[in-house]
């Protein structure tokens, strides 16, 4: 599942383009490099991101086959401009449930971007378990890792990332939510299972003329910490108004940050 709009995806996307780290980047290509072919399983495929950024990394031919429940996102996804022989198949299904379905059958790698946060720590021994039964690697991106940086400061700053992060612990359709453990989880238990593991930040850098993104990140934390109840009301709208002002004056600055990391099995090395 995605659970967010085609909008926040397509805003959010060239800032996730240039986060991505290019070590591990390079190590995908790398394994990949003496391919003739691909076949790339997706989840929570969104709007189609990953494949516009990781396809000129792999061999020319291609195929994806792109999961996600939202039929709105899948369409885009595959409707998408891609170069080379790149074949984009569309599967329609809630990864909050039987996803093993599809990780089954011929497939060199899977990709996840943005989602391991998301998801419960029982969802995530079912993963590691069934790709490690399959030795499958996985290219795991733009996991949030709960490091909020906002420049100039403000004194409820790190109150609010905290509740940010108590936040991001809540259900979000796969139980409760590893949050900003969740790539360190998920390297932890593949290495257990004999993954080698290539990992680097792909921290969101967000600088002062880009209002429209600070504008609903900055809109979606004070949600999150009025969710939880985690301070004052009166305080979250107060500490949003000033913060909204540092951004009019293009006075604000922000590092969000991710974590990417390639798993690979050791005996497929």
């Amino acid at each position: 599942m995605s659970g967010f709009s085609a909008e926040w995806l397509a805003l959010r996307e060239s800032y996730d383009l240039r986060a991505r780290n290019p070590i591990v980047l390079d190590a995908v290509a790398t394994l990949f490099k003496s391919h003739d072919a691909i076949s790339v399983i997706d989840l929570a495929c969104g709007a189609g991101s990953t494949v516009r950024a990781l396809s000129s990394h792999l061999p020319a031919r291609q195929r994806w086959d792109l999961v996600d429940n939202d039929q709105r996102l899948l369409t885009l996804a595959c409707s998408g401009k891609s170069t080379g022989d790149v074949r984009l198949n569309a599967i329609p299904l809630d990864i909050s449930g039987n996803f093993e379905v599809v990780l089954d059958g011929t497939k060199d790698v899977i990709t996840i971007s943005a989602l391991l946060d998301l998801v419960s720590e029982n969802w995530l021994d079912r993963f590691t378990r069934h790709v490690a039964s399959h030795a499958l690697p996985v290219y795991a991106a733009l996991t949030y890792d709960g490091r909020i940086d906002i420049s100039p400061s403000d004194p409820l700053d790190e109150a609010i990332t905290s509740a940010v992060n108590a936040h991001q612990r809540t259900d979000k359709g796969f139980g409760p939510a590893l949050g900003p453990s969740a790539a360190a989880a998920a390297m932890s238990r593949l290495e257990a299972l004999g993954y080698s593991v290539v990992h680097g930040n792909s921290d969101w850098v967000i600088g002062a003329a880009d209002q429209e993104i600070q504008l609903e990140l900055l809109a979606g934390w004070a949600a999150a910490a009025s969710e939880i109840e985690a301070l004052p009301r009166r305080d979250i709208d107060n500490w949003l108004a000033r913060r909204k002002n540092e951004v009019g004056a293009r006075a604000s600055t922000m590092r969000v940050g991710h974590v990417d990391f390639l798993a690979t099995p050791i005996a497929t090395r």
